[in-house]
Formats: structure tokens, sequence, C-alpha cells
């Protein structure tokens, strides 16, 4: 629970102060023997602890999903498998599962989102990765305004949507092959492009280290660059702006 529900709790009268104090008083993460979940991590940063899903043993991940979703109501985590989505959805039913970004969640429905984030892909091959980022973003309370297939083997439909990009806090570019896509964004909008180099490509790519290499190599200003195929962190990165360029909370819907 975040602490400002909390307080807001308490001056309604709707939470005692000896309860509100036995919250404030645990230890910033709960220890779980094999984890230890940073329960204060959203208190600290905004943004509350993301399961990476593969790789950790069936029994760990229930639990801790369990635990995340009892601490905040919901919980989010990134390159699951459909067999984890079957384990999670029976001991939570409301879980939801996205084939393609592999992101295995639960939501509150009544999450206010604000700003606009533009994620653009290079080729329609680079979507698994472009969605990974888009749903971060949604998930962290942005509005996401998708273009995809836009790069640069046909300009004509990049500057077709190009009035929507600019008119974004926060522009992710997400491409693979030589990875240009994000100069290009570079060039024309007047807000940070957060590149991701994906692994899309044949030989020479040497999965996304071509893109990657581009991208920190551009000439364009304003571009950052994340890892391979890290759409999670770019669409916190781009979450992060994006709230910056919402202060005030003028732009929530």
């Amino acid at each position: 629970m975040e602490a400002r529900k909390i307080l807001e709790q308490v001056k309604e009268g709707t939470m005692s102060v000896e309860d509100a104090e036995k919250y404030f008083r645990k230890q910033p993460f709960e220890e779980m023997g094999y984890a230890k979940l940073d329960t204060h991590r959203e208190i600290r940063s905004g943004f509350p602890e993301v399961v990476y899903c593969s790789g950790k043993p069936d029994a760990y991940l229930c639990s801790i999903y369990q635990r995340l979703f009892e601490e905040n109501g919901e919980v989010f985590g990134t390159r699951a498998d459909r067999r984890q989505y079957e384990l999670i959805k029976e001991v939570l039913p409301q879980a939801v599962y996205d084939q393609v970004s592999r992101i295995l969640k639960i939501e509150r429905q009544d999450k206010k989102r604000q700003g606009k984030i533009a994620v653009c892909t290079a080729g329609t091959a680079d979507i698994p990765v472009a969605e990974e980022a888009a749903q971060t973003a949604e998930y962290f309370g942005a509005n996401v305004e998708r273009i995809y297939d836009v790069g640069v083997s046909g300009l004509h439909r990049l500057l077709s949507r190009i009035d929507t990009i600019q008119e974004a806090n926060c522009v992710v570019a997400v491409a693979g092959m030589e990875g240009a896509l994000a100069s290009v964004l570079g060039g024309l909008v007047s807000r940070p492009v957060i590149a991701v180099p994906t692994s899309v490509g044949y030989g020479a790519s040497m999965h996304g280290l071509s893109a990657l290499l581009t991208m920190i190599n551009s000439c364009a200003n304003g571009i950052a660059v994340v890892n391979i195929d890290n759409g999670y962190g770019a669409g916190y990165i781009a979450t992060q702006i994006n709230r910056l360029g919402c202060r005030g909370g003028k732009e929530e819907v």
C-alpha cells in the first residue's frame, strides 16, 4: 500500500494511528528466504517492485506473486511463459497474460493515466519488445500511443505520424537490423528518445549488437540507449520522463 493512501485513511478515520504506525515500522523488505521483497520501493522511487519471471522455480514465483498482490493490490511480471501464467492463474484467477509481450500481471481497474509516450517500432518483428515497453508504461500510469512498422526503409510511413510523435513527452524507438530509427527520430522531435535495440536481424546483426552500436554512436542529440531487447527498462525510463512532463496533474484522464 502507498504511504499516501495510508495517511489519507488516517485522516479520513478509516485507519487507526496504531495500524498506520505498524505499517511504517515494518522493515523495508520482506524476508522470504529465497527472496527479499522490496515492499518500500514505491515509497522511495515511485514504482513498485516488478517480477522477472523467467527462470524462477514455480513455488517461488507463486509465493512472490501472492505476497506482492497482497501488499499492493496488483502485480506486474515480465518474461513469463504460458505455463507460468497457468500456474499463477490457479492461485490468482484475476491474472492476465499477454502472449506477445510475455507480461503477466494483475492490474487495478481504477488506475488513472496521464501524459503521452510514443512507442515506435522499425518493423513488425520488433513489436514484442515494443509491447513490453508500452505495457510497462501503461501499468505505471502513462498514456501510450503505439506507432508500429515505421522504419527507415519506408520513411514516408514515419512522416505520416510525425505530428502525433512530436506531441509526446517521450519517444521510445524500438529497432533491430541496423537500428537507424532512433537517429531519425532524434532529429525530428524535441523530446528525449529512448532507443531500444532488438535482436531482430540477419547474421551480421549479431543478435542486436549492430543496432546497439548504431544507437550508441548516433549523431542525433537527446538519445539514451537501453540494453538489447530491454523493453521494460525503456518503458520505465519513459514513464519517469512522462511524469516530469505532467507535473501538476493537469493531463490526467
